[in-house]
């Protein structure tokens, strides 16, 4: 399996690409900001002689779902995200005016994910874990032959999501992680939303969130 991230968009949102030997790709929140930032994007999926047949959103935060009208138009590829985030997606628009910035409606998604839910491309099962908190429909999404977690914005390397946006809430997001993430063997390489990789283990030891609870 190959693990591509990209970073798109003003927040700097991180694309993740997961293929593996079938040359299928499952791409999880496509942040591409721009027709521009598509193009990189295409082209890197052309230079890598992949299929995406997969879009996920770990939720529907503007950042997180920037992309998933130009998936839509040129892949015929609807975004799959929790029934629960769809007030971000519906107000997406308005949350971009708020940051200065714009965007079009997204499309409906395809499908709604569910907790414990799994589904797969080529030779990979990827299961879906409700992580509400930074948003109510947090999901991420774990490939257990891999020892991979991609966490969206519920788990950085030495933070969390934050809380104070609609729908968040400190305490469910801190049970979200104890209860789903860190239950996840030590050896697990977290992937997040932003920021850099960390592993399960480091985050349970060192995470200023965690160390005292």
């Amino acid at each position: 399996m190959e693990i591509y991230k990209l970073a798109f968009n003003p927040i700097d949102v991180n694309t993740w690409i997961v293929a593996d030997s079938s040359g299928e790709c499952a791409v999880i929140d496509c942040g591409c900001y721009d027709m521009d930032e598509f193009r990189e994007f295409t082209d890197f999926l052309h230079e890598k002689n992949l299929k995406p047949v997969l879009l996920l959103n770990t939720h529907c935060h503007l950042d997180h779902i920037f992309g998933d009208i130009f998936m839509k138009g040129k892949y015929g590829l609807g975004a799959m995200c929790h029934r629960d985030d769809m007030f971000n997606r519906n107000q997406s628009v308005n949350h971009a005016l708020m940051f200065g910035l714009r965007m079009e409606t997204p499309p409906d998604p395809s499908g709604f994910i569910d907790d414990n839910m799994t589904f797969s491309f080529g030779t990979t099962e990827i299961k879906a874990l409700h992580v509400p908190g930074h948003a109510p429909g947090s999901l991420a999404f774990y490939i257990e032959k891999e020892n991979v977690v991609f966490t969206g914005d519920a788990l950085f390397a030495g933070s969390i999501g934050r809380t104070d946006l609609p729908g968040g809430n400190y305490e469910t997001i801190i049970n979200s992680i104890k209860s789903r993430l860190f239950t996840l063997p030590p050896e697990t390489i977290v992937f997040p939303g932003h920021g850099e990789s960390t592993d399960v283990g480091t985050e349970m030891s060192s995470n200023p969130y965690f160390i005292h609870i």
